[in-house]
């Protein structure tokens, strides 16, 4: 049985712009469709009058896809903000339809964010596919594989995760994390409460827990604190050497919008967008250092 269902987005949506570099070892975006395990196959894609039509093989499949793609989560306001806002205004101007993509499972955005620590973000992503693989299924003999969850990683040793390539006290993090919390839980814990929790384990620090409540429970109030991207941007900025935690302060003018602002500065740095205080524009740093964690 196939469900198909179409869906008009609250606010600006672009799915093209949101699922550009979504590529992982559970999706893939070619020629205008998303196509996900989520898990179970689902296909979303634009029509001409903007609503978006997604293809799944059960009504859970529909709904997570709808999840992943940020449908319901109307950004207006942070635009809106934008407008006043000298850094963004034209980032968002140009960008309006973007929002963040979210993985399936908290599960994933843990590993995600274990895997993108201090290192650039290609090797972070071939790090992550690699896991993935080793680690869930790929039905069918088919390319992608099932999104992992909690009961997945649990299952891996700390030995087996150094052997794929993961740092040894990142590896003990995640296994011991999927072991003892309920991840998928989380998304009925308040983002403060959340992101406490989530400090206290040795390994996940401002950054991680960012990556969490942006891709893997679809919330904006923390941002990439401590994004490499980020730290470039402010150093620009600043015209000196900045700290990691310094970007906290860059972050703090978009509140509750804080995550989804990280996504934006990084994209405006990316594209040449962000202006200096003298009026020039701030260049793009190397491809490989973009979406870099630190």
């Amino acid at each position: 049985m196939t469900i198909r269902a179409s869906f008009r987005p609250r606010g600006p949506y672009s799915l093209a712009l949101t699922a550009r570099r979504s590529g992982d070892a559970s999706r893939r975006f070619r020629d205008g469709v998303l196509e996900a395990l989520v898990p179970g196959r689902a296909r979303a894609r634009q029509l001409p009058d903007g609503t978006v039509e997604i293809v799944a093989a059960t009504a859970d499949g529909v709904e997570r896809m709808r999840f992943v793609l940020a449908l319901e989560d109307d950004h207006s306001p942070f635009l809106r903000l934008c407008r006043h806002d000298p850094l963004l205004r034209e980032t968002a101007w140009r960008f309006e339809g973007l929002r963040q993509l979210r993985v399936p499972t908290v599960a994933q955005a843990l590993l995600r964010a274990l895997c993108g620590q201090l290192i650039e973000s290609s090797r972070a992503r071939a790090l992550e596919r690699r896991i993935v693989r080793a680690t869930t299924r790929a039905p069918s003999g088919g390319s992608m594989h099932e999104p992992p969850r909690r009961e997945d990683l649990a299952a891996l040793s700390p030995a087996r995760l150094r052997g794929l390539g993961l740092h040894a006290r990142r590896a003990a993090t995640l296994v011991r994390l999927c072991s003892e919390l309920d991840l998928e839980r989380l998304h009925a814990v308040p983002t403060d409460a959340v992101a406490a929790r989530l400090l206290r384990e040795r390994g996940l620090g401002p950054w991680s827990v960012g990556v969490i409540c942006l891709e893997g429970l679809g919330r904006s109030e923390r941002g990439l604190v401590g994004d490499l991207g980020l730290i470039k941007l402010l150093g620009a900025l600043e015209r000196r050497r900045v700290e990691a935690e310094e970007t906290a302060a860059l972050l703090e003018r978009y509140g509750e919008w804080a995550g989804l602002a990280s996504v934006y500065l990084l994209v405006g740095f990316g594209n040449g967008l962000i202006p200096l205080p003298d009026g020039s524009r701030l260049r793009p740093p190397p491809a490989r250092l973009r979406y870099a964690a630190a």
